[in-house]
């Protein structure tokens, strides 16, 4: 009795909304009583097309220019024409941010005034004789590089850091390459160290910031 009830209503009445309600008020109206009968799969179908039949309505009154019609309004003969979103991949970053914040993009004059630098020092490191004037050269190889890196983001900390890591990397790599039993003669094997660490201090002297 109550399917012949509701189906001998009009679809206002189904809604159980006036013909002048907004269409906000009909899409309440059609979840609230869809949500009242959760397991009742006809009731459901009888809201669905009162729905449907009054946006019908609402659209045919709109082209006869008695309503406004919002272009938002979902109306039945439009369903086929929807096109499914596009879905749009997130762009995903090369490099992580704090990477693309050390990194820096020196020009052609400041490598080379760096690497002068650092040649004239390995220069000098290549035919000293004495451990402590390897010594004086490797201090001011590190002075230096606390001065230019420092410079670039007046941060005296991260300079340090950076050159201690310079001169950390360069003492293995010079290690390593002494151990492959490379013939240094005459040159002293602290004097080859002292040039693969004044190598890695113009790296990242000139690529660091």
């Amino acid at each position: 009795m109550e399917e012949k009830r509701m189906s001998e209503q009009n679809p206002y009445e189904i809604l159980e909304v006036a013909e002048n309600a907004s269409f906000e008020d009909i899409q309440t109206a059609r979840d609230r009583i869809i949500q009242m009968h959760p397991e009742d799969e006809k009731c459901r179908q009888t809201v669905e097309a009162a729905y449907d039949s009054v946006l019908m309505d609402r659209l045919r009154k709109r082209q006869e220019g008695k309503i406004k019609v919002p272009e938002g309004i979902r109306f039945a003969e439009r369903l086929a024409e929807k096109k499914p979103p596009k879905l749009s991949m997130p762009q995903l970053n090369s490099s992580s941010n704090w990477v693309q914040q050390s990194l820096d993009q020196p020009d052609l004059q400041e490598v080379t005034i760096v690497g002068a630098c650092y040649t004239a020092l390995a220069g000098f490191a290549l035919f000293s004789q004495s451990v402590d004037t390897l010594a004086f050269l490797l201090a001011l190889g590190v002075g230096f590089s606390l001065y230019w890196l420092n410079r670039k983001e007046q941060k005296l900390g991260r300079a340090f850091l950076l050159t201690v890591a310079a001169l950390a990397v360069g003492a293995l790599v010079g290690s390593a390459l002494l151990q492959t039993g490379l013939q240094t003669d005459p040159v002293k094997p602290e004097s080859i160290l002292s040039c693969v660490m004044f190598v890695m201090l113009w790296l990242v002297d000139s690529f660091l910031r």
